[in-house]
């Protein structure tokens, strides 16, 4: 009796002060926060580290216009799934703001704010809340399952599409939807090898972090 009212008292001293019972520490959904502990240097390190990374990967082309197949969403969406939301988003727009202020980071080198307000400026805005997105799910655990993950990158990759599109219509296509919308579906194709992609690398990142932590 004592010891039913005794657990009965825990229980409830726990449940008023949030806490849990349970010996095993939520896991990090976060996959970078899993291998380095978070700090604002860290958080400075990891922002240029993903600028760089995204500006290397859309020197990464294959040729084709107005808007050339590049590694460079690849990059953008493997930083959301694995940098978190507001970090990815911050990322992406500090990638966006140094290309406008002169650093050859966008494709084929370019630079220069006339390229946010040109034939590919709405996919390089669309990166920013791609990004966020895809971060904001990997904080639900999403980036550790392979089937969510593909999900995630296919929904980046619309967020990518639906700011880029319109203004691809309007500066190419002149602002004609239909024709910019038909221009993009090979693109469609690229898009879903990259999400196959993702599927593989980011749930198999978590697999080795783990095994790397508990040897």
């Amino acid at each position: 009796m004592f010891k039913g009212l005794t657990l009965q008292l825990t229980l409830t001293t726990c449940i008023s002060k949030g806490q849990t019972l349970s010996t095993t520490a939520p896991s990090n959904p976060i996959l970078v926060d899993r291998i380095i502990s978070r700090s604002l240097a860290s958080d400075i390190v990891l922002i240029v580290f993903g600028v760089a990374l995204t500006a290397a990967a859309a020197q990464l082309q294959i040729p084709a216009s107005p808007v050339p197949f590049t590694f460079q969403t690849l990059a953008v969406l493997l930083i959301g799934a694995t940098y978190g939301g507001s970090r990815a988003a911050i990322t992406m727009a500090s990638y966006v703001l140094v290309g406008a202020l002169g650093l050859p980071v966008f494709a084929g080198g370019a630079s220069g704010a006339e390229k946010i307000f040109g034939a590919t400026g709405g996919f390089l805005l669309g990166f920013i809340f791609a990004a966020w997105l895809t971060g904001y799910l990997a904080q639900l655990s999403w980036s550790s399952n392979a089937v969510k993950m593909f999900v995630s990158f296919a929904l980046g990759s619309v967020v990518i599409y639906a700011v880029g599109v319109p203004v691809l219509a309007m500066v190419a296509f002149k602002s004609d939807l239909l024709a910019a919308t038909t221009y993009m579906f090979p693109y469609l194709i690229w898009d879903a090898v990259k999400a196959v992609l993702a599927a593989g690398i980011v749930p198999g990142a978590f697999v080795l972090v783990n095994k790397i932590k508990k040897s």
